[in-house]
């Protein structure tokens, strides 16, 4: 979750018109997989570092383990240029290395050899950017509580988890084993992070360090501190901890309010499977922004209403049924956090699936019928002003449709086959069978095209890789209908459900003109209802 602005703004798009964007050293060394970054895996982060909330400061250390993959003297690790390099430590010995923007390339004295494990670690110090207006924007948030208690926290999708840590920035690598975030605070205030708690202890310096460990590969943008004077309440549901970290103040209606967790929850496991971190918890931590997906410690600032603050972004009433941020930013664990796309020109694979399991969790409580209102009313809030998937390599997203015409594209495959059991069983395996595991949309599409066992791609084509959605054009001509799809991807072609005199028959449309067989006259009542399929629809009697 990123770019969702109001009711009023829907839609932030940063990368309007994006392919004419001029591209730059430091966006292809953020983004791109040269061999400094390939030629290593990352298997472990263990974080140690103390916030001083009055400086706005951090300093401490990264230990990065990591496996690797050739034989190299030089790796790229990242941390944005205004933070301050103070030492790198391999073998008890420092390492030299250059900084070019928010790269850090990193000398070894001499080769490591492919297969080994080996460890770095890596002193830092700063001020880490502060969001002007998080989570669109990356960086710290420094807000107080009704008491006046410091009230911190940090956001850094699409900026990078790169501007508080140092890290190999790029969703293509997750550490295998895990995590460790040890955060030092100010006494009388507690750090959320994700996975188990561990332990705190007293630095006897008017810091407390509170402990947090993370089981499973984890997103670096995922990587999260939440500082506050919190309450805490534990739940279950079945063997699956629920915890909830929210402001004393909010401690009643929280109680209440995250009850619907427990629906969601039953939900998505029911038609995505088993919750995915399940050793590592599901929380929700109240945070002084909107939200984020933060895996196992999703980011909450709806302010207990249903809704998107209280509007309902898809006009329809249906929306203020639930509570937007819980819903949304929970999906991600299994969009997103547990399937990740290689770069972030694929974020559709995170939003347009998350997008849409609102409208799951809408069926799953109210029914197909309230599901479809829901997603229809998605509609309004697309701007068809550029492709979903952006450019590779270089550290852009494509528009912000990804969200809502991402949710569209997939009713409109579902549409297409036409067959609950196999759509149902598909998104269960999709799920499933790519847990834990980063992905690109070639994947994507190569799974549906077999589970379908349909030629799918010209549909995902047409609707990721342009800006346009298909036109139908039906006709009646001799007594006879005619019918032709027009598109941006060539040789498109799509089943299509109308409706002659209240009778639901499919059709398939090509790019060409196409006779059908049924017979028909300009009395005939002919619909073409869209509310199964993105598209424009035109017909001509």
């Amino acid at each position: 979750m990123k770019k969702i602005l109001s009711i009023f703004v829907l839609i932030a798009t940063f990368h309007i018109g994006f392919a004419q964007e001029t591209t730059t050293r430091k966006d292809s060394l953020q983004g791109g997989l040269r061999a400094e970054r390939t030629c290593y895996d990352v298997l472990r982060y263990d974080l140690n570092i103390k916030i001083n909330i009055e400086e706005k400061s951090i300093v401490g250390y990264n230990d990065i383990t990591f496996k690797v993959i050739e034989n190299t003297n030089k790796i790229q690790v990242d941390l944005f240029e205004n933070m301050k390099v103070d030492s790198i430590i391999f073998n008890t010995k420092k390492l030299d290395y250059k900084r070019e923007f928010n790269a850090v390339f990193i000398d070894f004295p001499n080769e490591i050899k492919k297969g080994s494990d080996e460890k770095i670690t890596f002193y830092y110090s700063g001020n880490p950017i502060i969001a002007k207006n998080a989570p669109w924007d990356g960086g710290f948030v420094y807000k107080k509580d009704k008491q006046g208690n410091p009230w911190v926290a940090v956001a850094c999708q699409g900026t990078g988890a790169s501007l508080w840590y140092p890290v190999k920035d790029s969703q293509s690598d997750e550490p295998d084993n895990g995590a460790t975030i040890k955060v030092a605070v100010p006494n009388g205030l507690m750090n959320v992070s994700n996975g188990r708690f561990i332990g705190s202890q007293d630095l006897k310096n008017g810091y407390s360090r509170w402990d947090w460990e993370v089981k499973n590969p984890i997103n670096t943008y995922d990587i999260t501190v939440n500082i506050a004077d919190y309450a805490h309440i534990h739940d279950t549901l079945g063997d699956l901890d629920l915890d909830y970290y929210v402001l004393k103040e909010n401690e009643a209606k929280a109680k209440t309010h995250f009850e619907e967790a427990k629906l969601m929850l039953n939900c998505f496991q029911n038609k995505f499977g088993t919750y995915p971190f399940k050793e590592d918890g599901y929380k929700l931590v109240e945070t002084p922004y909107l939200g984020m997906e933060h895996q196992s410690a999703v980011a909450y600032g709806n302010k207990y209403r249903n809704g998107y603050l209280g509007s309902d972004l898809s006009g329809t009433g249906v929306g203020l049924l639930f509570d937007y941020i819980t819903i949304h930013e929970s999906g991600h664990e299994w969009f997103g956090n547990s399937i990740t796309s290689r770069d972030i020109a694929d974020m559709w694979i995170h939003e347009g699936f998350t997008m849409y399991s609102e409208v799951v969790y809408v069926e799953c409580q109210y029914g197909a019928e309230k599901a479809q209102k829901y997603m229809n009313g998605m509609k309004r809030n697309v701007s068809n002003d550029g492709p979903i998937i952006g450019p590779f390599g270089v550290n852009k997203e494509g528009s912000g449709d990804m969200y809502y015409k991402g949710a569209l594209l997939l009713n409109t495959i579902r549409s297409v086959l036409n067959n609950e059991d196999l759509w149902w069983k598909i998104i269960l395996d999709y799920s499933n069978k790519f847990k834990h595991k980063i992905i690109d949309t070639e994947t994507v599409v190569a799974f549906f095209n077999k589970e379908s066992k349909m030629n799918l791609t010209p549909i995902f084509n047409q609707y990721l890789r342009y800006a346009t959605i298909p036109d139908l054009f039906i006709r009646i001509k001799n007594n006879k209908l005619e019918y032709k799809w027009n598109a941006s991807e060539p040789n498109f072609n799509m089943p299509y459900d109308i409706k002659i005199n209240g009778k639901e028959i499919r059709i398939y449309p090509t790019d060409d003109w196409s006779t059908s067989k049924i017979k028909v006259s300009p009395l005939d009542e002919i619909e073409v209802p869209t509310n199964k399929f993105y598209i424009n629809a035109n017909l001509e009697k």
